[in-house]
């Protein structure tokens, strides 16, 4: 039998080594998680506050990379899939730099089937998802296309650059929303004896 675990994060960033998870969560809180270009920089999860100019504060976790085959151990993926387990929510990062071994769409896919596998209660948690580098990229056909798949399957997208702050702004705006409804709910369904 699993114990319910102590959250550790409103917020849980979840992405392919090198998606830009380490880079957004030091451009919007004060942690300084080391930032480099090989993948597996980070090993532990590091947190950061947000606090965005219209709402409460939030806990964000860097959670260490996901790659195909986390779920069974594979790159250490089963102990980070007991961080994101500890996150009310997730943000998932796509690299849309061009620059990634996979494409955004085949990191998506294999995210959500990752987080699947390791537990269906992973897919039940409210997300959004960020396509990140946006800096580097100079034609949008791709993205567009991209957007709209995923829209029309229900994910909230923003498009956003940590090094240009492009979307960060509306992206924490709707992280916040989130966490608050969040937080509603938990206080919800906790109750009070009549």
């Amino acid at each position: 039998v699993r114990l319910d675990l102590k959250l550790m994060a409103d917020v849980g960033l979840v992405g392919f080594p090198n998606a830009g998870k380490s880079t957004l969560i030091s451009k919007v809180s004060h942690a300084r998680p080391r930032i480099a270009d090989y993948p597996f920089t980070t090993l532990v999860p590091q947190l950061g506050v947000v606090k965005p100019e219209v709402s409460d504060p939030f806990v964000i976790a860097d959670i260490p990379g996901i790659i195909e085959g986390a779920h069974d151990g594979r790159g250490l993926g089963d102990r980070f899939m007991r961080h994101i387990e500890r996150t009310t929510s997730l943000l998932l990062l796509l690299d849309v730099s061009g620059f990634s071994e996979n494409s955004p769409e085949e990191e998506y896919k294999t995210l959500i089937k990752e987080l699947g596998l390791f537990s269906a209660k992973m897919l039940m948690k409210k997300r959004a998802v960020a396509l990140t580098k946006l800096d580097t990229v100079t034609e949008f056909k791709q993205i567009d296309k991209l957007q709209q798949k995923l829209e029309s399957a229900g994910e909230s997208v923003f498009r956003v650059s940590s090094v240009s702050g492009e979307g960060i702004k509306e992206l924490l705006n709707f992280l916040a929303e989130v966490v608050k409804a969040g937080h509603q709910r938990d206080h919800k369904s906790s109750g009070y004896w009549n």
